[in-house]
């Protein structure tokens, strides 16, 4: 990845969110994404690999592997940190195609060039609703993968053990899961930034309604 391509973004977003944006910002991408890339990415290398059932069936562990993750964690954060840092990127497209427009009514008007966009980052018109239908698809994004994670892993724990008695299992057999204190803390701390996140994105909302 090539972080100065992916730093000027980010100073870019920054440059064209409000006081809440940034706080949102640096939380997702300090605590959710770098969390992600230098922790969690290694506490689930082995989550298929270190699963242990006390049989030696054949096909019996990938089956009850598979049935107790069905989706694994570390591939579902991927997916909710792809989906709610577009919108943000979506607003500074919005910008930079205000400023092209800007620049192309600028050289065809010459002399008679009125400025339609004196500020084009300024939060007004479609700008507007850009940002606000942002705020609210982040929000929401969160929202519906918090509910995927609770539906999926009850109340976000995963336990030490887990009986299984699915074919071609020869009986009921206890499944073993590694390390499932230290997966417990990390989903705790990513619902908990999460749920701090939804709460930055509908306060912005809020503060942008009533500015």
């Amino acid at each position: 990845m090539n972080w100065e391509v992916f730093e000027g973004l980010l100073s870019g977003v920054n440059k064209y969110s409000t006081a809440f944006g940034r706080i949102w910002l640096s939380l997702v991408f300090i605590f959710r994404l770098l969390v992600y890339l230098v922790a969690a990415e290694r506490v689930w290398s082995d989550d298929h690999k270190d699963f242990d059932c006390n049989t030696r069936q054949p096909g019996c562990t990938n089956v009850c592997f598979d049935h107790f993750f069905p989706v694994s964690h570390i591939r579902l954060w991927a997916l909710q940190l792809i989906l709610v840092t577009c919108p943000s990127f979506l607003v500074l497209m919005h910008v930079a195609y205000r400023e092209a427009k800007e620049q192309r009514l600028r050289e065809a008007g010459g002399d008679n060039y009125r400025c339609i966009y004196p500020n084009p980052s300024k939060k007004r018109g479609g700008l507007w609703w850009t940002y606000l239908l942002s705020l609210i698809f982040k929000a929401g994004v969160d929202v519906v993968f918090l509910y995927i994670f609770s539906y999926l892993y009850r109340n976000y724990t995963l336990p030490r053990m887990l009986k299984c008695e699915l074919p071609p299992c020869p009986n009921v057999v206890d499944c073993f899961i590694s390390r499932p204190t230290e997966k417990n803390t990390f989903t705790l701390f990513m619902v908990v930034t999460t749920c701090v996140c939804v709460v930055l994105n509908l306060v912005e909302a809020a503060y942008l309604i009533g500015k």
